[in-house]
């Protein structure tokens, strides 16, 4: 373990990786990189950031196209994919079950946590985000390349625990039985003071707006103790399966699932369509304030 609290399993990195244990593995062919750099306002930049320099190695896994799957009423606006479809991805990019796969973005782990929330979910036990991301990576000046890499197609089948999911149907009743719903937006944006992305502003009635960015200090994760003491007072004597994490549409709710499982409390599940999906329904209530 090192001083970030960053432990490797017996086979590999489950939910964070630094950079200096990354780079020591770079060329390992049981290793595929991801990166994940996205903008919401301009979809293209992360992918041509990744043209322009990445990690040896890396491939790009884009938010919109990789990442998410086709719309379905209440899904939101990065809907959950399906597994085929999913599975598919994965062997196009030569990824294996037995595989360790690292997860990077531009630095804070928002978009990276989606892949490894969805490579979990999926039954894959050996992926990591790179803590301090792309940002971390450069200010250390490890080794960077453009090339665009190949690796042999595979074949990986699976399915999405839908115990690890939540709809919008269960939470009224998630809500009613004192589960917490735990949204990682800006706190402006929970209290529903300004909206920059979906068409009604505010938040679920009953949720505890915890922003992702809590988990975080000085652009990396904070050590797995003190996430732990914070996640322990938030939830207020409940079990972590007690906890569905949500946001805008079912990215930066990672986030916390990322932080949670990094502190050792693994269990809490994602309102995968999240605000998003929500407000498709007119008919549900909206909240704002800090209720």
């Amino acid at each position: 373990m090192n001083d970030s609290g960053i432990r490797p399993s017996t086979s590999g990195w489950t939910t964070l990786i630094d950079a200096e244990n990354l780079a020591a593995r770079l060329g390992d062919a049981r290793l595929r990189i991801f990166d994940v750099r996205f903008a919401l306002n301009d979809t293209g930049a992360g992918e041509s950031a990744w043209r322009e320099s990445h990690l040896p190695g890396a491939q790009y896994a884009h938010l919109d196209r990789d990442l998410s799957g086709p719309h379905a009423p209440g899904a939101g606006r990065h809907p959950w994919p399906e597994a085929d479809a999913f599975g598919d991805w994965l062997g196009r990019c030569g990824v294996t079950p037995d595989m360790q796969v690292v997860a990077y973005d531009a630095g804070d782990g928002a978009f990276a946590a989606r892949l490894w929330w969805l490579l979990r979910t999926f039954g894959h036990r050996d992926v990591a985000v790179l803590d301090g991301g792309w940002s971390r990576w450069r200010a250390l000046d490890l080794p960077v390349d453009a090339a665009t890499p190949a690796f042999p197609s595979t074949v990986y089948r699976g399915a999405f625990d839908v115990a690890a999911l939540a709809s919008a149907a269960d939470i009224p009743a998630r809500l009613a039985a004192g589960d917490l719903l735990v949204d990682a937006r800006a706190p402006e944006r929970f209290r529903g003071e300004v909206e920059p992305i979906d068409r009604v502003a505010g938040h679920v009635p009953g949720a505890t707006n915890r922003p992702y960015a809590a988990n975080l200090r000085d652009g990396r994760f904070k050590s797995a103790a003190e996430l732990a003491e914070e996640f322990a007072a938030l939830l207020d004597g409940r079990a972590p399966s007690q906890v569905v994490a949500m946001c805008g549409s079912g990215v930066t709710g990672c986030h916390h699932l990322l932080a949670m499982a990094h502190a050792g409390l693994p269990g809490a599940q994602l309102f995968a369509g999240s605000w998003s999906g929500w407000i498709e329904d007119a008919q549900r209530a909206v909240a704002t304030g800090q209720d």
